[in-house]
Parts: structure tokens; sequence; C-alpha cells
């Protein structure tokens, strides 16, 4: 299953939203610098979908905030 997320770093609190089927809005509270943002992303979205981390992947976006995840 493939997904766009939105991220939005440095944020007050983690969170997950849904917008549609497959576009999800991000909130972590980690900063951009060495890809924390997206080791913030992968471990919320794993806790919101129920899986382990690593049936995750960033497969486009990764510096970017608009991200493309593959679910496996």
């Amino acid at each position: 299953m493939r997904i766009y997320v939105r991220v939005i770093p440095n944020s007050s609190r983690d969170l997950i939203e849904e917008i549609d089927k497959n576009q999800y809005k991000a909130r972590v509270c980690a900063s951009p610098i060495q890809g924390r943002a997206n080791k913030e992303l992968i471990k919320l979205l794993s806790k919101h979908f129920r899986i382990a981390k690593s049936k995750i992947e960033i497969i486009g976006g990764k510096t970017s905030r608009e991200k493309i995840v593959e679910i496996i």
C-alpha cells in the first residue's frame, strides 16, 4: 500500500491525521536534521498502522516535507 504524507517537523507533539484514504498529515517533534524526522515518522506510522517498523519504507521525498511511503 502506498500513502502520501505531509510532514511537519519541530512540532510540539507527535500526531498523525488522516486527510483522505491515502493522504496523511504527520506532526513530529524531531527536527529534520540527519533524518531524525524521517525516523520519527516511521515510528509514528508503525504505531498508527500497528505493524513493524521494518515494513515501512520512505520511497520518495526523503528530503522533502511531501513523502511517498510504502507499507508492506
